[in-house]
């Protein structure tokens, strides 16, 4: 039985170590008394509690599954988890006491300032949910743009200002940009503001103590050029933006990158107490920045007096205007995801250290940190190592971008590109990573075999960077490891109705033809008609449909910003099979069978 048991354990590690449980750590907060910290870690599926005195680490809370973040209300705290099966626990003293439905993949939680309702993005039904705290009972549930994915309310209540994560819309026009949705919550209504054009990848967003502005962090893509060179921010830089509460208008977006590093993949927002200064932290590469507010206002409003009060077309593009009133400081943990600020103090967790690190910041900010271990340490997986390069931006060239840049999550972000690998001239739509290992062919021409292939590539020719090989087989084992999120049009797991109608229209109306096996695609390439330019007549590859929901804009050049697009603007399916044929009714049945993939 001994030698059953070390064979097991053998095996095991020879596997890469596979029952490995990380924490995680995506929300923190203060708690109620101050004298200590909850920690939300996701994969862990648990609540952490940190006392700031002793540095001693405890299980508040074991979730029924993974938490994405949380807010305080008194003793009370309020969970948002569950990803499609979304659920908002409500506990005190370590327990949790009631549970209440809500959308899919709920997240930021937000309290209004009389602590009776409670607001939640819930991500991928792109709406906000409204609950009353007092029934339980959802009031509405209010459309917004994409994937909305943080919040956060005027100290009035009456605005909640949301940030939606990737674009919506075609992407082969000259205007692409994520956006901000306003939600007036005595009417309901929602006013909508554009942000600067290539703002995407929203990931935090939050309002100044004084109520008067809001703070986004974004990535700015610089989709209009081909990707020649990273230097100067060519291809990707990253920003952080401000809105101005009164007007509801954008007054300006800010570069968080120097001339010749970038500050990748900004993520955390938080204040000081007086609000002088604002923290921003870079998850690609693992650092903070201290910004000077009063500062930034001054240099803000003369940059406007001398441009017509214009301030943000040129901020954006100035990659030294923070130069003087901002301090970088590289941290010591992996993944700075969330952060809060209290006092002198900023405790930061990383997501994939699983530690909170502590920055200690004197009045003329030199800063000294200490981590401390959320749990004990665990082996990282080939599967983990490859998410953390996946992630990170330390592997590129001057450190600009990361994989997760262009694919969040390992998905899309909605805009074109124009790679150097099928020419210049002819940007593509970016593929989502979900099944790209097992789908032939990486590229929309087909220039690259397979995603082995792909994802060498990119590591030289993107991030322009030699890497080792071993560097490159985790990033392989973590894109195998990706699973499907089961699409919100899924009726309690199962076709509705109308899906089950349009799929049998699939294969009728000739989709089948094409859109075959496993993955909804027959692995070939076809000239469907839709290459133009430089590219026209040339065949294009048939991308799986798995998470088609999740994928527009559609076509490889991003042309068709919905399926109804897609099949009434641009008569998709008509060459090889009789889509147009169909009725209005029956396009809705078959638009809701692709969609619930």
């Amino acid at each position: 039985m001994k030698l059953l048991n070390r064979t097991t354990l053998l095996i095991l590690f020879v596997q890469g170590v596979a029952a490995q449980t990380y924490q995680s750590p995506t929300a923190i907060h203060q708690a109620a008394d101050g004298q200590s910290l909850f920690i939300a870690s996701r994969t862990g599926k648990q609540i952490k509690q940190l006392h700031k005195e002793t540095l001693q680490v405890n299980t508040w809370l074991k979730l029924p599954a993974e938490p994405s973040g949380f807010v305080m209300d008194g003793d009370r705290m309020l969970i948002t988890g569950g990803g499609h099966n979304g659920r908002v626990w409500m506990a005190r003293n370590g327990e949790i006491f009631q549970t209440l439905e809500t959308g899919h993949t709920p997240t930021s939680p937000v309290l209004s300032p009389d602590a009776k309702t409670l607001y939640i993005c819930n991500r991928f039904d792109n709406n906000v949910s409204f609950i009353d705290l007092h029934s339980g009972k959802t009031l509405a549930q209010i459309p917004v743009r994409r994937e909305p994915i943080a919040a956060d309310i005027t100290p009035d209540g009456r605005y909640l200002f949301v940030a939606n994560h990737i674009p919506d819309g075609r992407a082969d026009v000259d205007y692409v940009a994520s956006k901000i949705s306003v939600i007036d919550t005595q009417t309901r209504t929602v006013k909508t503001i554009p942000l600067v054009n290539g703002a995407e990848g929203l990931r935090d967003l939050k309002l100044s103590p004084d109520g008067k502005k809001v703070f986004a962090t974004h990535l700015m893509a610089r989709f209009l050029v081909p990707t020649t060179q990273l230097e100067r921010g060519w291809v990707s830089t990253d920003a952080l933006s401000v809105i101005d509460v009164e007007s509801q208008t954008l007054q300006y977006t800010v570069l968080l990158d120097d001339v010749d590093q970038g500050f990748p993949n900004p993520w955390a927002i938080g204040f000081s107490n007086d609000g002088k200064m604002l923290v921003v932290s870079s998850a690609g590469n693992h650092e903070i920045s201290l910004i000077n507010l009063t500062a930034l206002s001054e240099k803000v409003a003369a940059e406007a007096a001398a441009n017509s009060g214009q301030a943000h077309l040129n901020a954006h593009n100035n990659l030294s205007f923070l130069s003087g009133i901002r301090k970088r400081m590289k941290l010591k943990g992996n993944g700075p995801r969330s952060l809060v600020v209290d006092g002198s103090t900023v405790y930061v967790a990383h997501y994939f250290s699983d530690d909170v690190e502590i920055v200690h910041i004197s009045k003329d900010w030199k800063t000294t940190s200490t981590p401390v271990a959320l749990d004990a340490k665990q082996p990282v997986t080939q599967v983990r190592q490859g998410e953390i390069y996946f992630n990170d931006a330390g592997l590129c060239f001057q450190n600009w971008l990361s994989c997760a840049t262009c694919h969040p999550d390992a998905r899309t972000d909605a805009l074109n590109w124009d790679l150097l690998n099928d020419g210049i001239g002819n940007p593509k739509n970016v593929k989502s990573m979900l099944h790209a290992h097992e789908n032939p062919r990486a590229m929309w021409l087909g220039v690259r075999a397979d995603a082995y292939v792909g994802v060498r590539a990119g590591l030289r020719h993107i991030q322009f960077a030699v890497r080792p090989e071993k560097d490159a087989q985790a990033i392989d084992a973590y894109l195998k490891s990706l699973t499907a999120v089961p699409s919100p049009y899924l009726e309690q797991g199962k076709l509705s109705a109308a899906a089950q109608r349009g799929k049998k229209i699939f294969s009728s109306a000739g989709c089948i033809n094409c859109h075959s096996g496993p993955y909804h695609s027959d692995h070939g390439m076809y000239d469907m008609g839709t290459a133009k330019g430089l590219d026209e007549g040339l065949p294009i590859d048939v991308p799986h449909l798995t998470e088609a929901w999740r994928t527009a804009p559609y076509l490889h050049d991003g042309r068709a910003a919905t399926l109804q697009d897609l099949f009434n603007e641009f008569r998709h399916g008509d060459k090889y099979g009789n889509v147009s044929a169909l009725t209005p009714e029956e396009k809705n049945d078959l638009i809701e069978y692709v969609l619930s993939l």
